[in-house]
């Protein structure tokens, strides 16, 4: 049985954060909700990427659907480093990701991170996705309960997120038999973190239109406080209705993405094309990818992620031209010259070649002395000048200040970020890191015994919310919409 989805979508900022980090997409065949890092520099700039990388995979006509939306957000994943190399001052953002993808009576869903996946079907209510969360391992492992859990110091650190932090994350993937009449909710954590499951359930059943659930689970959140941004995606799965406008042809954008295609380093892709793309299926779009499309601020930087959006709205298109054939031998012939006369352009071009090769080393040098950021020495953090890399038994870089700052009482995202080297514009850029460092450095605790707590030296790589790495974000802001 073909299916498809019948949706609304809302997203509201909150009461206390003062942009929006948050972004969804939904239409017929796609759902995603992602999390921007709230608190990090780029979260806004992170989720809009992922939504906007995976908004056209909205089609039911994938050879390979239970692949496919995997793979595009390990993609979606490898752009979020692409920016960050090109703009190291959005170091450290990272988003969420919960996506479903609906394939005649089969929904896929690939998750990271702690936005949820709701399902209401034959009356049973269920949370079909598993948080990533520090806490969440600690009532797996049964150290604590969930109860314990809400009031845990480490409740917002998540284990696994999209970002500059994995080359390659670990994605939960899932695929699930769907039937006509299933009620179905996407959330960031902003929902679920002040409204409890009971409540969200009841909301849910309600018989009422789409976009009234959606606008009385946005209420409820702000009625409690809304301490976070929060974006609701709410859908219903039903059957299709074949008609001959359900896969409308894109062959009117081919052009225009060849041209992003062929476009120069550095040449952003064109927002108008992403605009026609998104206006030729119905769907919703809400949060930070909708005011980055609104006001033309596509995250996109590099020529490698213009080219990998244009492919992604070349599915109508024919295949390009075929290389042009080689010259006739009688041309060739003509256009030979004879070995000894090449011998003086040929070292030219070798000596020419040499001087280049001396210029660049020395440009490459002055450059890396220019350079600074913030490592470790022994057990104490640093700031060194040049990059943290080696070429062969030949460092980069050199020690510049000494500091006494214990390493081991970092929080631990901050900690890792120091232990790869953590990249500052220049000495007074990385002075100012090392003050927000020492601002955040972890209390000494009274002892505990062994089952009482979980060591800080377990807390993984990010945090949601207000966690352990927004002292990094104050030194490093400069992102989309500024920090909250």
């Amino acid at each position: 049985m073909a299916l498809e989805l019948n949706f609304a979508a809302r997203s509201d900022v909150g009461r206390v954060r003062s942009k929006n980090d948050d972004s969804a997409y939904v239409g017929h065949f796609l759902a995603v909700v992602a999390d921007g890092m709230g608190g990090h520099v780029g979260g806004d700039v992170a989720s809009a990427s992922v939504v906007l990388d995976l908004a056209p995979l909205d089609r039911n006509d994938h050879p390979d659907p239970a692949t496919m939306l995997p793979d595009e957000i390990q993609s979606a994943n490898l752009i979020l480093n692409d920016l960050v190399h090109d703009n190291p001052k959005l170091a450290g953002m990272g988003t969420t990701c919960t996506a479903v993808m609906v394939d005649n009576d089969i929904l896929h869903m690939a998750h990271i991170g702690d936005s949820r996946a709701y399902r209401l079907k034959h009356d049973a209510f269920q949370q079909l996705s598993a948080d990533h969360t520090f806490v969440q391992r600690l009532i797996d492992e049964g150290r604590i309960s969930a109860a314990d859990a809400e009031s845990h110091p480490h409740k917002n650190v998540l284990m696994r997120v999209l970002g500059d932090v994995d080359a390659s994350p670990e994605l939960d993937v899932t695929s699930f038999a769907i039937e006509p009449g299933e009620r179905w909710l996407l959330c960031s954590d902003g929902l679920n973190a002040v409204v409890e499951d009971e409540t969200i359930e009841q909301l849910l059943r309600a018989d009422k239109p789409l976009d009234d659930i959606c606008r009385d689970l946005i209420d409820e959140t702000l009625n409690r406080g809304a301490p976070d941004n929060v974006t609701i995606v709410v859908f219903e799965t039903a059957e299709r209705q074949i008609t001959a406008g359900n896969n409308p042809k894109t062959d009117e954008l081919t052009e225009s993405a060849r041209e992003v295609s062929a476009a120069q380093n550095g040449e952003s892709v064109s927002a108008s094309l992403l605009r026609a793309d998104l206006a030729s299926r119905p769907h919703l779009l809400v949060g930070a990818a909708e005011l980055a499309t609104d006001t033309d601020q596509i995250p996109v930087v590099t020529r490698s992620s213009s080219q990998k959006r244009a492919a992604a709205l070349l599915h109508g298109a024919s295949d390009a031209a075929e290389p042009a054939a080689p010259a006739p031998r009688e041309e060739l012939e003509e256009d030979a010259v004879p070995t000894g006369r090449r011998s003086w352009p040929l070292l030219t071009m070798v000596g020419v070649f040499l001087i280049l090769f001396a210029t660049s080393l020395a440009v490459g040098f002055l450059w890396i002395r220019g350079q600074y950021y913030v490592g470790t020495e022994q057990d104490h953090v640093a700031i060194y000048q040049g990059v943290p890399q080696a070429i062969g038994p030949l460092e980069l870089s050199s020690l510049e200040q000494s500091t006494d700052i214990p390493l081991a009482r970092l929080p631990g995202y901050s900690r890792q970020r120091v232990e790869t080297g953590l990249p500052a514009q220049d000495l007074n850029h990385a002075e100012e890191i090392l003050m927000d460092l020492e601002s955040a450095l972890i209390p000494e605790a009274p002892p505990v015994s062994p089952g009482d707590q979980a060591d800080d030296s377990d807390i993984p790589i990010a945090s949601n919310g207000v966690g352990a790495s927004g002292s990094i974000g104050g030194a490093t802001a400069g992102a989309m919409g500024g920090n909250p």
